[in-house]
């Protein structure tokens, strides 16, 4: 199986390419609004995605990193040199698209430092760890994966929202109000520094800051805008009083809609909950089906 140019056209689309369901809800919010500088915020953003899909340009000068999660069925198997495809795939994307050059050269402490540079080759930029998804937990967005399915999703996080993340213990005090409501906090606070909204943000819950950041970033492969449960509408609803806005004019859409994935929980006084309050260009998000 020889991937390369289907990873790469991937990586490219997931940086230029608005989703269907983002594009809807875009629309949505610019019918909406009734606050005119908001408005013209709202429909400036939407000219720049047109641009660049139209172009394949990035739909943001921050190209993200990339995030690879795998959908397995029982019937697929994953070899390693299936994996090292998807990173030279990764690596010819980054290069072709073209991404911001953004790795960091050197040992361990010059990294950190960053006292040796950047490497010139966008595709140096080395991808997350990946993630396997078999579907074998109780999350919310628990999928109905069959015997032959293999699919590649490939998401690009940018710096801002990175930075404005947060993953933490909440007390949950046997309150589901009280669990979501301190989610919902964070995101405001954090909603309030972004400033590129409106913002589309995911909620992870589970036991460990991994499995909640895990169920977070399947919340962003998995998440449809055109399909929001009863609870991701509330918060939607919660965060745009909060007044923001696009881009901190005001008005009514500080975020477009939310993504929320609720894991296996332990026995225990403490959820553990992961947010990020993605920037107007994300999700990024494209997927491979093989």
């Amino acid at each position: 199986m020889d991937i390369l140019d289907d990873v790469s056209n991937a990586i490219i689309n997931a940086s230029t390419t608005l989703t269907d369901d983002k594009r809807n809800a875009l629309r949505r919010a610019i019918s909406n609004e009734d606050n005119e500088n908001a408005k013209w915020a709202l429909e400036m953003i939407l000219e720049n995605y047109q641009v660049g899909e139209k172009n394949r340009f990035p739909l943001c000068d921050d190209t993200g990193i990339p995030h690879v999660i795998i959908e397995l069925g029982a019937e697929r198997q994953i070899t390693g040199e299936l994996i090292n495809q998807i990173h030279e795939g990764i690596y010819l994307g980054l290069n072709s698209l073209p991404a911001r050059p953004m790795a960091v050269k050197g040992n361990e402490v010059e990294r950190i430092e960053q006292s040796k540079g950047l490497y010139d080759k966008p595709g140096m930029l080395r991808p997350a760890s990946i993630l396997i998804d078999n579907a074998n937990d109780e999350s919310t967005y628990k999928r109905d994966i069959a015997p032959d399915t293999l699919n590649i999703h490939f998401l690009l996080e940018g710096g801002g929202p990175e930075i404005r993340s947060k993953t933490y213990r909440v007390y949950h005090k046997r309150s589901f109000d009280n669990v979501i409501g301190t989610a919902c906090e964070w995101l405001e606070e954090s909603l309030k520094m972004l400033g590129c909204t409106p913002s589309i943000p995911s909620i992870g819950i589970g036991r460990t800051h991994y499995e909640a950041t895990s169920l977070l970033l399947k919340s962003i492969a998995y998440g449809n805008l055109d399909k929001q449960s009863e609870v991701e509408k509330e918060i939607t609803c919660k965060l745009n009083e909060s007044g923001i806005g696009p881009m901190g004019f005001g008005g009514k859409t500080t975020v477009l809609g939310c993504y929320l994935n609720i894991g296996n929980q332990r026995a225990s006084g403490v959820r553990v909950v992961s947010i990020r309050p993605s920037c107007f260009v994300e999700p990024r998000v494209a997927s491979l089906k093989l």
